[in-house]
Formats: structure tokens, sequence, C-alpha cells
């Protein structure tokens, strides 16, 4: 054989066996801790299909130089999201995309963070966006982008989103008085990448909808064509490459769906009032492309969890103040227990004394419940912006183990203090209280999206 077949094979030979250690390093490293978690919604008890985050193998992770640290993929906050320039920087005249067949020229909708191949409901009352329904229906489209609003800076926005495509629209001014124009129901379809704004001064005008210049992200399904029988040897490499790269995208698969059962067994031994059943981690949907087995079933599930949680820490931020507020509407209104269930209360009818606890908890839920609600959506969006489904299934898988960690670390400490705590209310008693609602003032939620972004 002659040394100019010798020298590929023998490269070959060697990067091949570079890919394969390199697989090797990677399927054993640890993760780095989180100093701080995005927490991110909820999720029912009896829900099937979930996503997963670390491997139960943190406890046996060794301190081995050659282990390599994974990165957070919030580490930076917002700036680890990728956003377009302001509307209130100096606009770009040209764009280099402008004579790219793939970009189109659509209407933006900021609506925050929505997972392809779901479907959503939005009420339309604002003019400038009756506007564009109108328009989309008049020019045929039934399309626009949806993208995440910057939870500091007004006016800019998150460079990838998703597709909204109209479906059905009902006209029911007439029954709102005009308070509601439009009732749609949408498919969002593919994720796109908005280049730039063209009118960017429509923003504060507010005289008419924003348009962009974006292009849609193809999912990609890790497809490789078969090799010809003329293939050459650097063909076969390639494709040998691509065969690797399919195999450590299974390697990550299975990492993620460790870390769910992980999960699930932690939730289930701590017996947390949010938890995923365990018959759902034999169902986990992990694979690429759109379809009803994709990852994007997981994403929304842990999205659905992510929320539940939330709102389970609101509840139990409240559970003190719906107490107190039990014995008050017993002592003072003289309400018997047939007409708690249910009961709204006016902050204005209430004790001074009661009216500073009301003022007390909503400045603590939003310091409290804020953070994690921009986490959550933080991470959603992270997952959404991802290149390849390679790079879905691990930042999934991450957010999984950070909840992983969170729970052994609660783990550990019920086992510290496992004395039960004196002075708890009874299961009926508590029934009355959560039936309750806690009086609120006007705009008091954890976040508030754009007045014309109602949903």
């Amino acid at each position: 054989m002659s040394e100019r077949v010798v020298l590929p094979l023998l490269l070959a030979l060697i990067c091949l066996l570079n890919n394969s250690f390199q697989s090797e390093a990677f399927a054993s490293s640890k993760l780095r801790t989180r100093s701080k978690i995005i927490e991110k919604s909820f999720i029912r008890e009896d829900c099937v299909t979930v996503l997963n985050l670390g491997a139960g193998n943190d406890a046996q992770s060794s301190n081995s130089d050659d282990e390599e640290e994974e990165e957070d993929p919030l580490a930076l906050g917002i700036d680890a999201v990728r956003w377009l320039p302001s509307v209130k920087e100096k606009p770009v005249k040209e764009s280099s995309n402008s004579n790219n067949e793939d970009v189109e020229i659509l209407p933006l909708f900021p609506l925050g963070v929505h997972t392809p191949q779901s479907n959503q409901i939005l009420n339309i009352f604002e003019p400038r966006y009756r506007q564009m329904y109108n328009d989309i229906l008049m020019n045929g489209s039934k399309r626009f982008v949806v993208t995440l609003c910057h939870p500091t800076e007004r006016g800019k926005f998150a460079q990838v989103g998703v597709m909204f495509e109209l479906e059905d629209l009902k006209e029911v001014s007439e029954l709102t008085a005009d308070q509601v124009k439009y009732i749609c129901d949408h498919r969002v379809t593919d994720r796109v990448k908005v280049h730039r704004i063209i009118n960017p001064e429509a923003w504060e005008s507010r005289e008419t909808y924003l348009q962009v210049e974006a292009t849609r992200l193809k999912e990609d399904d890790n497809s490789e064509e078969p090799p010809t029988k003329n293939a050459g040897i650097m063909d076969l490499f390639r494709i040998g490459s691509a065969a690797k790269t399919t195999l450590c995208g299974t390697e990550e698969e299975t990492m993620l769906r460790n870390s769910y059962a992980t999960l699930v067994q932690l939730q289930n031994d701590l017996q947390e009032d949010v938890r995923f059943s365990n018959a759902s981690v034999s169902t986990l949907k992990v694979k690429p492309g759109s379809g009803k087995d994709s990852l994007w079933e997981t994403v929304r599930l842990w999205e659905s969890y992510s929320q539940l949680r939330l709102k389970a820490r609101e509840s139990e931020l409240q559970k003190s103040f719906r107490s107190k507020l039990l014995k008050y509407l017993q002592n003072q209104k003289k309400l018997k227990d047939g007409d708690l269930s249910g009961a709204s209360i006016d902050i204005s009818s209430l004790t001074p004394e009661l009216q500073k606890d009301v003022m007390e908890l909503q400045k603590r839920m939003v310091i409290e419940l804020k953070p994690l609600a921009l986490e959550s959506t933080l991470a959603l969006q992270k997952i959404l912006e991802a290149d390849t489904h390679q790079q879905r299934v691990k930042i999934v898988r991450l957010f999984v183990d950070a909840e992983c960690r969170r729970l052994k670390a609660k783990q550990l400490i019920r086992g510290m203090f496992s004395s039960t705590s004196a002075g708890l209310v009874t299961t009926a008693e508590e029934e009355k209280v959560n039936n309750i609602a806690v009086p609120s003032s006007p705009r008091s939620s954890i976040l508030l999206d754009e007045p014309d972004a109602f949903q």
C-alpha cells in the first residue's frame, strides 16, 4: 500500500479515536454547581411525559482534573439570551439579508416565550394589533413572529422567537362592547430568527405594529445521506464522524432520561406537592424534530411543572396571612364555615393591621417570586434558541440536574430537622384557609406583559 493511501487512513483513525475519548470524557463529566436557579413553574402529579435534568451520579463524581465542567446555561443571567439591538438605537439602513430568498418580512407581536408545535389563543383589543390581524387576513399570509421582551429594557426583543399561524378568528366586539375585537386560535409552527426590525419608530408612536426581517429555523433530525459506491476516504470519514455525533446524541438523551428518573424518585421520596408520576419516566419524549414524541413535548411539560411550582410557592407565602384572615372573618365579620368557601374580600374593608399585612405580603411575593419567574422564562428562551437538538437536550438536562440538586439539599435539611413543627393547622382548617381569596391591589402580578399583549 502506498504512502499516499496509508497517511489518510492513519489520520482518519487518529481522529476517530480522539473523538471517542472526548465522548467518554463528556459522558462522565460532572455538572458545575449553580448558586441560584430560576424556578420556572410547575406540573401536575399525574403528568405522563417530562424531561430530565441531572444524572444521579453526583455523589460518585470524581475530582479528577480530566473531568470537564458543564457550563450553566444561565450563568450570564439576562445576558445569556441573544437580544436584538434596542429600537432606540440607530437603525440599520441596509440589511445583508435583503437578497436572501429565505428571509421574510413579517409582523412582530412581542408576547413572551412559546414552544413550537403548540396551540395558543389570544384576545386582541389594542388598535395596532387589530390592524395587524386585518392585514394578515387581507394579504393571506395569516402568520406573524412572536418573541420575548427584554425584562428590564423596553423596546428590546429576543433574537429567536416562533411563528404563529392563524387557524381561526372570531369577531366578538359586539359581545364585549368593543373591549375585545378578536379571539384568535393559533398554531405555533417553527422557530424563527429575527435579523432586524424594519420600522423601530413604530414602537414609541404605537401607530402601527412592528415589522421584521426573519428566517425560519429548520429542525435538525440528525439525518445523514448514505455512502455511495464511489465514496472516497474523506467521504467515509465524514459519514463516520456524523454517525459518532448521532451516537453522542443518544448518550446525551440517555443522560437526560437518567436525570429525569432521579428527579422523579426524589420528588416521590420527599412527597412533593408538585411532582411527576413514576409512570412518566418510561414515556419521556426526547426525539429530534417536531412530532408527538419530540423533545418539545417534554419542554412544554417542564414549563408546566415550573408554573405549578411557582404557584405552590405563592400559596405557601400566603398561608400565614390566610390564617389571620380566617380568624378575622370568623370573629369580626361573623362568617360561618359555609360562607368562607371562595370568599373574596376588598382590601379597604380590612383592619389597618391586616391591610399592612397585605402590603407586606405583596412586597415579599414580588421579592421572592419575580426572580423565579424570570429565571423560568429565560430558561425556556435558552432552550428555544439552541441551534441543534442535542444542544436542547443538554440544556434541558442541566435544568433537571439543577432541580435534583435543590431537592437533595431539601432532603438533607429535612433529615437534620425532622421534628414536626407545633401549631400547624389541621387539614380541615387548611382547606378553609386555602379557599379564601387573598385581597390584592391593582397590577400586583409578578411579571407584567405589555398592555397590548393580553392572553
